[in-house]
């Protein structure tokens, strides 16, 4: 199904962009709130620097805008479309579907936005070795 060298395998997985090899996060389950955040500085397999630049992920707060905005539609078509809530339920609905999913939001604007920077080139995978 989702195969490396496809920006959908690294943006779903949370790997290196450039090589697939290895998760970027510390810790891979976004629900662990204290490392939500913690990212390795680099890739072990293709040593690519994961933050460019400082404060090169608040470019992600605009993408977690859109991906917020496609789970809000979601819970609204769910909500609201398929289950025929009423608008106050809906409502509700779509704030705790954006509650409770705000860690994976994180974590996929954050993924997203540095595919956004590198094309995935099997040929790094084994560089250090």
């Amino acid at each position: 199904m989702l195969k490396k060298g496809n920006k959908l395998y690294s943006i779903l997985t949370g790997s290196c962009p450039k090589c697939h090899q290895e998760s970027m996060y510390t810790n891979k389950n976004p629900y662990m709130l204290s490392q939500l955040f913690n990212m390795h500085e680099r890739c072990s397999h293709c040593d690519t620097k994961y933050k460019i630049e400082p404060s090169f992920f608040y470019g992600s707060m605009y993408v977690s805008y859109a991906v917020g905005i496609a789970f809000a539609t979601a819970a609204f078509v769910i909500a609201f479309v398929i289950f025929g809530a009423s608008l106050v339920s809906t409502f509700i609905a779509i704030v705790l579907t954006l509650v409770v999913f705000l860690p994976v939001i994180i974590r996929l604007s954050r993924n997203i936005w540095i595919n956004f920077f590198f094309k995935y080139e099997p040929e790094t995978q084994n560089q250090l070795e």
